[in-house]
């Protein structure tokens, strides 16, 4: 059976930037798994890459075809935005090893469906770099939204939790001060996992 490694953190932890490292890392042989959303594309992002970006009335076709593995729902100073993983024949856990990019919420769905092939890796980073590391990203944006950015970061210190990481079963943190550094952490512990989880 293969496995499925769920990369969590609060935005601005450097998620994205790993994400791309480790799926480009031939020995650990990865593929993605790319979740979708209704939020708007940022400048830089690639639909089919960072997400796949559809329309509200797109997401609620996945819904009546019974495609939705999970969902969450987010009031944003934009509107109301979605965020899903789609079984879009893509992850077969039976053949292969997978990465994704998770919330605790996306990580409770993908348990649910795929039990403990699902392994969450968790990135911290100290919350006055993670603050300017977001900050340089949202002014980078052609119309940046501080008020939404705000909200965000605020929203994180809830939503991460310690209790809340507990509840889902999150033993792996890995911290981002030096981010090739932490790849190489990650590396490891995915490369010794099933050696070490026996």
């Amino acid at each position: 059976m293969g496995r499925l490694f769920c990369i969590i953190g609060k935005s601005g932890s450097g998620k994205d930037a790993i994400f791309k490292w480790l799926l480009f890392d031939e020995a650990l042989k990865l593929a993605p798994v790319v979740t979708y959303t209704t939020r708007p594309q940022r400048i830089n992002e690639t639909s089919g890459v960072e997400y796949n970006f559809i329309t509200e009335n797109e997401l609620m076709e996945y819904k009546k075809a019974g495609k939705l593995i999970e969902m969450r729902k987010y009031d944003t100073a934009k509107g109301v935005w979605y965020y899903c993983t789609v079984d879009d024949g893509v992850i077969n856990i039976e053949n292969g090893n997978y990465l994704a990019i998770a919330t605790l919420e996306g990580l409770s769905g993908l348990k649910k469906r795929f039990g403990d092939a699902v392994v969450p890796i968790y990135i911290e980073v100290e919350d006055g770099e993670r603050l300017s590391r977001a900050l340089l990203r949202e002014r980078s944006q052609a119309n940046p939204d501080y008020f939404e950015f705000c909200r965000r970061f605020l929203a994180d210190s809830e939503d991460f939790s310690k209790s809340r990481l507990n509840t889902v079963g999150i033993k792996s943190f890995f911290t981002n001060d030096n981010l090739d550094i932490c790849i190489e952490e990650i590396k490891k512990y995915i490369l010794n996992y099933d050696k070490n989880n026996l």
